[in-house]
């Protein structure tokens, strides 16, 4: 996995457990920390899909 989407994934477990410790204490700034959560979780996904298809792309060009 690469380590940008790594460190995305660090993101999103500190943006839930950061909008979970906001709800608890009754703060509605857990909606930031949600948001938060899912841009970082979309950055995830972008780079392993693109480390997915370099692979795929590599392996086609040596293919030929």
């Amino acid at each position: 996995m690469p380590r940008l989407a790594l460190y995305a994934l660090a993101v999103c477990a500190l943006a839930v457990a950061a909008a979970v410790v906001s709800f608890a204490r009754g703060s509605w700034l857990g909606v930031v920390w949600i948001l938060l959560f899912g841009v970082a979780s979309n950055i995830a996904w972008y780079y392993v899909r693109k480390a997915k298809n370099d692979r795929a792309a590599e392996q086609s060009a040596s293919a030929v």
